[in-house]
């Protein structure tokens, strides 16, 4: 059933890339960050309401806070690089640097999970890791004269660090959900990256900018916060029960739906090098379903 979950995971976020990156068009990165969590946080405690776990919030241990909360931190910070890297960049370039979180996830579940590295996971990071590097190679595109060089690569910092904090993400959630319900857990993450999100709204001043956002801005902000909703149930249901060596690949398949919408919506094109690099990674995810 994990699979299943962590499929769906996939799904919705490859769809959340697509609605935000619509969303943050005429919008101050952080935030359009910020206010897809306050829909992302309503949404997660209705499930928790729904499936009646919110009573089980006075029992939660010391230790699955702290690492609740520190999951929570990464992922605002890997939230604020992304949709930083999104806002400047092309999805189809940004994406696979963030998935690219994926081959670091895996060596961290080595490390502090003792999730056992098999033949066909070592083939898996080869390749993932050479389908990113392909996906990620310089585009030869046409460029104004005026543009400075290191405009050209300011997206790809957000984009490492996203991917950084997301590996990050991925264990501490893992360890902070052993003993909760999936959903409640996912419920106080989104309360932690709720308040990181908004202080840095107000540190950088942008708060003004909020009575600026557009109908059609609105409307994507929210959908992208619904999908990215569900996208988490699902994804740390996956993770409560499965490997995360394996349930963070799966959910990395994300990058074919948002590839491929990017290519209808934004005619954001892969040349042969980059389809190659997709393919790539998609094999190597497969593999780790090979047990």
């Amino acid at each position: 059933m994990w699979i299943l979950f962590a499929f769906l995971s996939a799904l919705f976020a490859g769809l959340t890339a697509i609605l935000a990156k619509c969303g943050i068009k005429n919008t101050d990165s952080n935030v359009a960050t910020a206010l897809r969590t306050i829909v992302v946080l309503i949404f997660s405690w209705i499930m928790v309401f729904l499936v009646n776990s919110q009573g089980d919030i006075g029992s939660v241990a010391p230790k699955t806070w702290i690492f609740l909360i520190l999951s929570g931190l990464s992922t605002g910070a890997s939230w604020l690089c992304y949709f930083k890297a999104l806002q400047l960049g092309d999805i189809n370039k940004v994406t696979p640097i963030d998935k690219s979180s994926t081959v670091l996830t895996i060596c961290f579940a080595f490390l502090f999970l003792h999730e056992s590295i098999t033949v066909a996971k070592a083939f898996a990071i080869i390749f993932i890791a050479l389908g990113t590097y392909l996906m990620i190679e310089k585009r030869q595109r046409e460029k104004k004269k005026s543009e400075k060089n290191d405009e050209n690569y300011t997206w790809l910092i957000y984009a490492f660090g996203s991917a950084i904090f997301a590996s990050l993400t991925s264990i501490l959630g893992k360890i902070g959900i052993e003993q909760i319900d999936s959903n409640l857990g996912t419920a106080i993450r989104t309360v932690v990256v709720l308040i990181m999100a908004w202080i840095v709204v107000f540190v950088t001043k942008k708060q003004n900018t909020i009575k600026q956002i557009d109908k059609k801005s609105w409307l994507f902000l929210i959908l992208s916060g619904l999908a990215t909703g569900g996208s988490w149930l699902c994804y740390y249901r996956a993770l409560q029960t499965g490997p995360a060596s394996v349930v963070v690949p799966i959910d990395k398949l994300s990058i074919v739906v948002t590839i491929a919408f990017s290519y209808f919506v934004f005619e954001e094109k892969l040349s042969k090098k980059a389809f190659v690099g997709l393919a790539s990674i998609v094999l190597g995810t497969f593999l780790l379903l090979i047990k």
